[in-house]
């Protein structure tokens, strides 16, 4: 098992949870949203427990482009916000240890239903406070949270900056619905417009509408897409149709990634260009895009 990284600085105050010992660093800096932080803190207060099989079933999905000679018990893994561990938790057995951070009440969360990975430490700190110095790891992963940031492209350099020289990051940043036609951007819009209502709702009222829309919005067209898959057989056009990504996930993550999506006051989404760009502009080279959904993920190597 590769050894803890030193911090850098001093932590604000040690919480206990378990057999865990969280640290938490002050958060401060233009790479932060405070609504968006107390949002995924109630979030993953709420979904912190997912079955193995699926972690293990959608980290497959993310991890498509890391080519195993980049994982084994010599790596050093950085999941730069962490949320509910569940990627923590999918790496802990394919490398030597994990650094898992957020800034949010999650981290809490994460360490508690985690807290049998003796190979994961949890730390409360953010990408403008990593509490490890510049070219400490060999693998960071970051999926899912930079584009709720409002500079997108500052923080991707800090993240590529926590690797050593040759260490890759996996990036993870919602598409700019790119190759979609007219109609899904429209119904995209539609959309959109509801989150702006949805965000600003008090809390529980919040989390029920979100339920509602995993019940009434999801969960049909998971059915759709599943029916037309199997209708399909080896043709892939099922898959332009809204929402195919979950023909086969569980009603958990429905409702999990319907709270992600329309409860966030932040919402960022770029085109694979501009991923590109942001990760070529932070050091990073021989840059692959996987040709699989969740759009877009990427993984890059720091020169």
């Amino acid at each position: 098992m590769s050894r803890a990284p030193a911090y850098t600085g001093t932590p604000e105050r040690l919480v206990r949870i378990g057999a865990h010992e969280v640290a938490c660093f002050g958060n401060a800096g233009g790479h932060r949203d405070e609504a968006t932080i107390r949002s995924f803190g109630e979030e993953w207060g709420k979904f912190n427990a997912f079955d193995p099989a699926e972690i293990e079933r959608v980290g497959d999905e993310y991890f498509d482009i890391v080519p195993p000679s980049l994982l084994g018990p010599g790596v050093l893994a950085l999941d730069l916000g962490c949320g509910s561990g569940r990627w923590s938790r999918y790496m802990s057995g394919r490398v030597g240890r994990v650094e898992a951070i957020d800034p949010s009440e999650a981290v809490f969360h994460a360490a508690a239903t985690h807290g049998d990975l003796p190979n994961v430490r949890w730390t409360q700190a953010g990408v403008d406070n990593i509490p490890f110095a510049p070219g400490t790891f060999d693998l960071a992963i970051c999926l899912g949270v930079l584009h709720h940031v409002p500079d997108t492209a500052g923080a991707v350099r800090k993240a590529a900056a926590t690797l050593r020289p040759g260490g890759h990051l996996l990036l993870y940043l919602y598409y700019a619905l790119d190759g979609r036609g007219p109609l899904y951007r429209g119904l995209f819009a539609l959309s959109d417009l509801f989150r702006r209502l949805v965000y600003r709702m008090p809390g529980p009222v919040k989390r029920a509408v979100c339920d509602l829309i995993a019940v009434l919005v999801y969960l049909p067209l998971r059915t759709l897409a599943r029916m037309a898959r199997a209708v399909a057989g080896t043709a892939g056009w099922w898959r332009k149709l809204p929402l195919s990504y979950y023909h086969d996930k569980s009603f958990t993550v429905l409702r999990n990634d319907s709270l992600d999506r329309f409860g966030t006051p932040l919402e960022q989404r770029f085109t694979r260009e501009q991923v590109r760009r942001m990760m070529a502009d932070a050091g990073l080279v021989d840059i692959v895009f996987s040709t699989g959904a969740p759009y877009w993920h990427a993984i890059g190597r720091r020169a």
